[in-house]
């Protein structure tokens, strides 16, 4: 096999529930052969060293120091985003790195700086702007099919808040909440949607629950340049659950059982104490980490799309295209393994083995931070923000 088209080298660092997702997509995609992983516990790392009899390591500075290791995957708590991927980048190896790429705009110029001096690429993912039903409702939006955008609506209501969480998942300071954690899906997604550039937004934040003193729910409205809108809703009170209006499919896309609104917030009042081993007990090796089916398509939530001609809505399987004819039940195409993971590692092979760039990159995901800032911001200041950072897709994406 050519040097072309052999497989990438995957490093995982952080074997977290991310770091987890992201090596059963790996597993499963034929451009990819994991090779390492690095995680400070030693449970997950050596199920992981036993499963793919490949390298664990204690901590990432051994990992990138690595020369068989070709590019790395970074699902660390969020404050260790930037660094870890500069680290990467000073070590010659590609990054994807999960979302956000960084809690500051001064610390994503200095990932962009890394990448762009050293000549890596960077993708930022995994994000929901992955999915094939986003990026199919996209290639209809640029096609011009619809016509004109008019606005975009997305909606997403969820137990996230009373999931297992460390104590810097429930600090905004640190990067907890959702406006670190689940928005930025929303943000590139809407951005993938509208094309990119978004002029000026405005938002409101709820803080509801002192025992979970972080932001968990809340509204944003963004305007692009070109005049369209678009609206982001997102509870995690584990109240409504919205997938009960997507046929009770899950954001993996697995089955999921119906009428389960609260069960989360009972289970973490009845386990309270021992929330930092449940939350072990989604990393990596652990049963209920690892889904043997997918059989429907990854969402976050239900997306609306209007146009001139038309409007869309994501569905399980791809979305529900309505026109003048009436609904039309468009079924999406899944890539390679695990869809929307693997279709991240489909945009890290494109750009290693064919050159050809992922958009998602480190000025890209700058452009996300600053939306997610400018939420926090604005909702703090009560006042409309203004966006300075925004980059527009490529033609023809």
């Amino acid at each position: 096999m050519s040097a072309e088209r052999a497989p990438v080298r995957l490093g995982i660092v952080g074997l977290g529930m991310a770091g987890a997702m992201m090596v059963r997509a790996a597993a499963r995609h034929p451009g990819i052969r994991l090779c390492a992983a690095a995680d400070p516990l030693p449970a997950p790392r050596d199920a992981f060293a036993r499963d793919f009899n490949a390298r664990g390591f204690g901590d990432i500075e051994a990992l990138v120091a690595d020369p068989e290791i070709e590019a790395v995957y970074i699902a660390t708590p969020h404050q260790f985003h930037a660094a870890h991927a500069i680290l990467a980048a000073e070590h010659g190896k590609h990054v994807i790195v999960e979302k956000p790429l960084a809690l500051t705009l001064e610390q994503c110029d200095a990932v962009i700086e890394a990448v762009e001096r050293h000549g890596v690429e960077l993708i930022v993912g995994h994000t929901h702007a992955f999915d094939p039903t986003i990026r199919e409702m996209r290639r209809r939006i640029a096609s011009g099919a619809l016509g004109r955008l008019g606005m975009i609506s997305t909606w997403n209501y969820t137990n996230f808040l009373y999931r297992p969480r460390r104590p810097e998942e429930l600090d905004t300071t640190r990067g907890g909440g959702i406006v670190f954690n689940q928005v930025p899906h929303q943000i590139d997604m809407v951005r993938l949607l509208g094309g990119g550039q978004v002029r000026r937004l405005s938002a409101g934040v709820g803080v509801l629950d002192a025992a979970r003193p972080t932001e968990g729910c809340g509204t944003v409205f963004m305007e692009f340049e070109d005049g369209a809108a678009a609206s982001l809703v997102y509870s995690g009170y584990d109240f409504f659950d919205s997938d009960e209006l997507h046929s009770w499919v899950s954001e993996a896309g697995t089955a999921k059982r119906p009428g389960g609104h609260g069960a989360a917030r009972r289970a973490l009042a009845d386990n309270r104490a021992a929330e930092s081993l449940l939350r072990q007990e989604r990393a990596y090796g652990a049963v209920a980490a690892a889904p043997a089916a997918q059989p429907h398509l990854p969402h976050f939530g239900i997306t609306i799309v209007t146009g001139e001609r038309g409007e869309m809505r994501s569905t399980p399987d791809g979305f529900t295209l309505y026109d003048g004819d009436g609904a039309h039940e468009i079924e999406v195409a899944r890539g390679q393994g695990w869809a929307g993971h693997g279709d991240v590692l489909d945009a890290l092979c494109a750009a290693l083995r064919e050159r050809t760039p992922c958009p998602m990159n480190a000025r890209w995901g700058k452009a996300n931070v600053e939306a997610m800032l400018a939420v926090l911001r604005s909702a703090r200041e009560r006042r409309e923000v203004m966006l300075a950072h925004q980059v527009a897709l490529p033609d023809g994406v």
